[in-house]
């Protein structure tokens, strides 16, 4: 598809353009890209070299976002684009978050909603690369899909700026927030060579002013990224900030990328992080990447009974009454939305 003209910039002196979308707000030369790879300075007009242009789509449970009190159940349509403002030495989907030659497949808009309607989806996941940088496609798709009942949800590292916030969040149901390694701002500029952190804390009160569903994960690095005081401070945040019945996943490290040679985390520590955002006062937290694990769970924090019971992506039993009490003792459990029962169990791949 064509280039289009980008959102959230402005025109500078010599022909250059700054950047307003996500938190380093490239200030970009003539002919030149920004650090995302995607957004590029033509003639003194900022624009998205990726707009239409899908990377990957696949129809995936909701509950792989990861979102577990949003729609529980449901399918989604994931779309991603090629490129990422960040530079994650352990990035899971490097190849294409970081390929500089912009593959991708023709797929607008109204082709987007189309499919997901033809794949029995409920919503648009913006996700596998990070949203931010395709900004324009993601939010005319969310607009088409608002209006026609769909929901929309961004999975997200968080680096966007106010501005973007603003902009996306009348037609944003949810955001899946991916902190690495505890947020340790030391550990961002060394493994992901983000300077400061301080943007995704403010896009989150931004999402939170907003009325956007917050979910929040973090992985756990071994050795580098899993201190216990990291992890306490961070769920003292969120439930200071974003509120004690934040979802909170605790994500296990896998090798791959330039971190091929490194361990994986062990369920210990695992287990330990666990204890550490429980015990810091989060009423829901979940440990993700180790199936059948009991705290995939949901369990009513008043009287801990069971209430959702997961494995991997799949809801094997649910113990939540129909106004969303736990069946015991009638403790109001913050789901959004219902149970959606499409019988899929695994994500499946489109292109």
């Amino acid at each position: 598809m064509a280039f289009h003209e980008a959102m959230l910039y402005e025109k500078k002196e010599k022909n250059r353009v700054k950047c307003n979308l996500c938190g380093r707000r490239c200030l970009i030369n003539e002919d030149a890209t920004g650090f995302c790879l995607v957004r590029k300075n033509v003639n003194g007009v900022l624009t998205s070299l990726v707009y239409g242009k899908a990377v990957s789509a696949a129809v995936d449970p909701i509950g792989k976002k990861p979102l577990s009190h949003f729609n529980p159940g449901a399918l989604v349509m994931s779309i991603a684009t090629a490129g990422c403002n960040f530079r994650c030495k352990f990035c899971d989907n490097w190849m294409i978050s970081q390929d500089r030659t912009i593959p991708g497949k023709d797929f607008p808009p109204d082709q987007v909603i189309k499919t997901a309607r033809a794949k029995n989806c409920y919503g648009i996941s913006y996700t596998y690369t990070e949203p931010t940088v395709f900004f324009e496609y993601a939010y005319d798709v969310a607009k088409i899909a608002h209006k026609l009942g769909f929901f929309n949800t961004f999975v997200t590292n968080g680096y966007l700026t106010p501005e973007a916030v603003k902009t996306i969040s009348p037609i944003l149901d949810a955001a899946t927030v991916d902190f690495k390694g505890g947020g340790d701002p030391d550990f961002y500029k060394n493994y992901s060579s983000v300077p400061t952190v301080e943007p995704i804390y403010e896009a989150l009160k931004e999402f939170r002013r907003n009325g956007v569903h917050i979910e929040i994960t973090n992985l756990v690095v071994p050795k580098i990224g899993d201190s216990s005081d990291r992890i306490k401070e961070m769920a003292t945040w969120i439930k200071e900030i974003l509120g004690k019945d934040t979802p909170f996943h605790l994500l296990r490290f896998h090798p791959d990328y330039k971190m091929t040679t490194n361990q994986g985390t062990s369920v210990e520590i695992m287990e330990k992080a666990y204890m550490t955002a429980r015990n810091a006062g989060l009423n829901y937290v979940y440990i993700g990447n180790i199936p059948g694990h009991p705290a995939e769970n949901t369990y009513c924090p008043k009287c801990n009974e069971l209430l959702i019971k997961r494995h991997s992506f799949e809801i094997t039993r649910w113990n939540i009454t129909k106004d969303k009490r736990c069946s015991v003792c009638n403790n109001k459990i913050p789901i959004v939305g219902d149970l959606h029962q499409t019988g899929a169990r695994f994500p499946y791949a489109l292109f």
